[in-house]
Formats: C-alpha cells, sequence, structure tokens
C-alpha cells in the first residue's frame, strides 16, 4: 500500500493554486520524512504488524505541515487510509471504508461534546471484525466542525480516551494539555484495542521525529545512541 498522507499532500499540490507558506515551508525538506536532509528521519523508520487500522480524516492544509504527525501514523501501521474533509463532499472511498464489514469503526473524539447514548472507553471488537479508528486531523477548532458536519459519521460509537498524561508533543501546542497530536492519540488506540507492539512503537517513532524535528529548527546535534533513539532501535528493520 501506498503512503496514505503523502499521497494525499500529492493530490493537495496539485490544485493548490498559490504555494503553501506556512512556518518552515521555505527549508528544503526530505520527501520522505519532511525533515531537514541534514536531519533526516528515513532510517529511524520502524516496521511493526498491528492488527488494528487506522483513517485519516484531513483537513484542507494538514497534509502539507511538515510538523504533522499523520504522516508517523501511515508510515507505522500498514492499514492506514487518509482522505480530504469537505463540508460539502465525501469522497466515495471513504464511505466504502466504513461499509466494509470487516472492520469495526470508532470515530476518536472527546465524549464530553457527544450524546452520551454514543459514547463508549473500551474497544470490544466483534469475531471477525478488525477496529478501525477514524481519527480528526486538524486542530482542535477544526476537529470540532468536522466532527459536527459529517453526517455521515453519526451511526458510529464515539471513542472518547481518558488518559492520566498529559501530551508530550511540543511541536504544534494546543492551548489545552488535554488535547492530544494525532500520532499520540493513535497510540492510546492502539493500546486500548491491544496492539500493544504497535502503541509503543509508534510512541517512540513519534519521540525519534520530534527530537529530529527539533534538532534541525535549532541546529543542534543528534546523539543516536540517546534513550529516545535506543527505544526505537529494535524495531528499525535490518537493512
Amino acid at each position: 500500500m501506498s503512503h496514505a498522507v503523502s499521497r494525499l499532500r500529492t493530490q493537495r499540490l496539485a490544485r493548490a493554486i498559490r504555494p503553501f507558506l506556512n512556518r518552515g515551508s521555505r527549508a528544503e525538506r526530505c520527501p520522505g520524512c519532511r525533515v531537514i536532509p541534514e536531519y533526516c528521519l528515513c532510517a529511524w523508520r520502524p516496521k511493526v504488524a498491528a492488527r488494528s487500522a487506522m483513517c485519516l480524516l484531513m483537513h484542507d492544509v494538514e497534509p502539507m505541515k511538515p510538523s504533522n504527525t499523520g504522516w508517523l501514523i501511515a508510515d507505522v501501521i500498514g492499514d492506514t487510509t487518509a482522505y480530504a474533509w469537505s463540508r460539502t463532499e465525501v469522497d466515495p472511498d471513504l464511505l466504502t471504508l466504513l461499509a466494509d464489514p470487516q472492520w469495526q469503526p470508532y470515530i476518536v473524539f472527546p465524549g464530553e461534546f457527544v450524546a452520551p447514548q454514543r459514547v463508549v472507553s473500551q474497544v470490544r471488537v466483534e469475531e471477525g471484525k478488525r477496529p478501525l479508528f477514524i481519527l480528526l486531523d486538524g486542530t482542535w477548532s477544526e476537529a470540532r466542525k468536522m466532527f459536527r458536519k459529517s453526517p455521515y459519521l453519526e451511526h458510529l460509537p464515539v471513542l472518547s480516551l481518558a488518559p492520566e498524561q498529559l501530551s508530550r508533543y511540543k511541536l504544534r501546542r494546543s492551548k489545552r494539555d488535554d488535547h492530544f497530536c494525532t500520532a499520540e492519540v493513535a497510540a492510546l488506540c492502539l493500546e486500548l484495542a491491544e496492539d500493544l507492539t504497535a502503541s509503543e512503537v509508534l510512541d517512540a517513532y513519534l519521540d525519534v521525529f520530534s527530537a529530529h524535528y527539533l534538532a534541525a529548527k535549532f541546529q543542534m546535534p543528534l546523539d543516536p545512541m540517546d534513550a529516545v533513539h535506543t527505544r526505537l532501535a529494535p524495531y528499525i528493520p535490518a537493512v
């Protein structure tokens, strides 16, 4: 399967009418990991099997942002799909995915904003099915809009996460400590689905990505033998 977020990024670039100018967008970046080449992350891309699948519903420019962590999910979880969100249109492939009987879909969203009868806190998968986690990838205000204005998701159970740990993601900070970046949410979903190795690997990969991204931003040296890299090392495929 081709890289879902990379493919969506290519589609978004093809319809752009002017260059995408976000913070850091002018810097040369590795096409495989979106990090400045001197700090390339590609050699640290892990490989792990997972029973769960991920579906990223991405707000307009999210695939274009170098700091987007949905890209990391597609690196790690083989069964990852990504679709552009629109208020007025829905990708027919997304509807086909949601109707596929092999999947048991959950939309991941805070339960405090949802009717109680839709909210679940555990992943219970019927025999013969696999969990499919639908993640709304955007800022918090964008995600709320996407949730409210996507009627084709209204029949799905809402998985509400209530983890004890606060977000460690430092690249694009939310104003609330209980808001997580997309890769953190995915790792927590994998943990609930008992995809424990995949959860650990994605969490470790996020830490390595953050280390490379921030080191590139501040022109700091990297230590491939530090605790962050050592944690991920066992899951790097042998060359």
